[in-house]
């Protein structure tokens, strides 16, 4: 654990976040008053979002009246007059 003042934090910021970005360091703690009062360490990266529209494109076929009327489907669904 190293451990830096404030005075130092403020001064040298970039070179303690490529510290605890590189590895060289797990975690810096910043110190006011001789206390320690926060503590610099590295996030883990986020890991990119699957592209998901369009992920099943061409994996199927839809029928032409997919969009048809379906009683069942509104009686499910609480329709009167299905």
């Amino acid at each position: 654990m190293n451990a830096v003042n404030m005075l130092e934090a403020k001064s040298s910021l970039s070179r303690l976040v490529e510290a605890v970005e590189s590895g060289a360091a797990t975690e810096i703690v910043i110190a006011r008053n001789g206390r320690p009062a926060a503590r610099l360490v590295a996030i883990a990266a986020a890991r990119p979002a699957a592209a998901r529209i369009g992920i099943a494109k061409g994996l199927f076929d839809v029928p032409d009246d997919i969009d048809a009327h379906n009683a069942d489907v509104a009686r499910l669904f609480g329709a009167a007059d299905a």
